[in-house]
């Protein structure tokens, strides 16, 4: 089964977390709440689903949105019913299966044509089954997911979807359907958006605000527009050699406005910590990965809030090969808000 964590995703902190967990338990106190303001994977959370009561997941991707429900929403769901599924959904033939959005779109270019088919299939099918009301909404986001995880290890990409990998011979048979793993989230407050963060901060109350935003040019609505089609299934129309969709959920943290935007969030956000994670690619050599937001805006816009504390890790940063980012850190801030009084 997958777990949370076993996804390729541009800024993953997966392998980070003992670091970030050890200097959150030791400075942030009495805290009962977790907002994770751009949960990305959700690896995040899903590392501290045992330190805390409340969680506020957010993100602006529907996938993501899809994966988060998968994974966190406490509803009933029935474990006989989706294995019985995964075993029909594994005994699929190809060559039993017309063409379809998936193969006419994805086939050959993201995945193998007859995997395509398969994963067009099985998309489809997840969606009759909860119309036809034989899976429930917590069973039709473990199966979203699932098929989300399932045909991520297998797609012909360096690890996201901007493009495929070209003039390479794609393996026949490769796609199989394994089930993911969801966390025990009982006894748990979990709350799930899909909101612009900035409007959202203003409707929240909670202890620790965790934040780790798109920093550079690349936007994740483009970066995962395949897994964005998938999960909308609204048959959209697509452009291109890479067959993205069109431009939807565009983040101004991406654009020159970034240090605007998130200083008017740190501003906004009422809670007793902030946890940023930055990383140090602002002398990047490819200017899509060159961060939008410097080093000293994070810390200006931080300070105004309260007493910012700053961690550093030499970490290695994803890249598809084309930077050299030696010495690249990531970077913690960790700011405890000061009350009312003191502003």
């Amino acid at each position: 089964m997958f777990n949370i964590e076993n996804r390729r995703y541009v800024g993953n902190k997966h392998k980070l977390m003992k670091w970030i967990k050890t200097e959150v338990d030791k400075n942030c106190k009495d805290c009962y709440s977790f907002f994770d303001v751009f949960a990305g994977t959700g690896s995040v959370s899903s590392y501290f689903i045992n330190d805390y009561n409340n969680f506020i997941l957010n993100d602006f991707l529907y996938s993501n949105e899809m994966i988060y429900k998968g994974f966190f929403m406490n509803d009933e769901y029935n474990i006989n019913l989706l294995n019985n599924i995964k075993e029909e959904y594994n005994k699929l033939k190809a060559d039993d299966i017309p063409d379809n959005y998936m193969s006419k779109n994805f086939g050959g270019k993201f995945f193998e044509y007859d995997d395509a088919k398969i994963i067009g299939y099985i998309r489809q099918d997840i969606e009759n089954k909860k119309n036809e009301g034989k899976i429930n909404d917590k069973e039709y986001a473990i199966l979203l997911t699932s098929l989300i995880y399932s045909f991520d290890r297998i797609s012909n990409t360096v690890g996201h979807y901007e493009a495929f990998i070209k003039g390479k011979e794609i393996r026949k048979g490769q796609f199989t359907f394994e089930l993911i793993n969801p966390l025990d989230t009982k006894n748990k407050n979990i709350n799930i958006f899909r909101k612009d963060a900035n409007e959202l901060v203003k409707e929240v109350k909670t202890d620790i605000a965790f934040i780790d935003p798109p920093y550079n040019s690349r936007q994740y609505s483009r970066f995962y527009h395949v897994l964005e089609t998938l999960v909308k299934w609204d048959n959209a129309e697509l452009f291109g050699v890479a067959m993205k969709p069109k431009e939807e959920n565009m983040s101004d943290y991406c654009r020159s406005s970034a240090p605007k935007v998130f200083d008017n969030l740190i501003h906004d956000l009422n809670t007793k910590y902030i946890v940023v994670t930055y990383n140090n690619t602002y002398n990047s050599k490819s200017s899509s990965s060159r961060n939008k937001i410097t080093l000293e805006q994070i810390e200006e816009s931080l300070n105004k809030k309260g007493k910012t504390t700053k961690y550093e890790m030499p970490y290695k940063y994803f890249n598809a090969g084309k930077t050299d980012l030696e010495g690249h850190k990531e970077i913690l801030f960790i700011t405890e808000v000061a009350n009312e009084e003191s502003n």
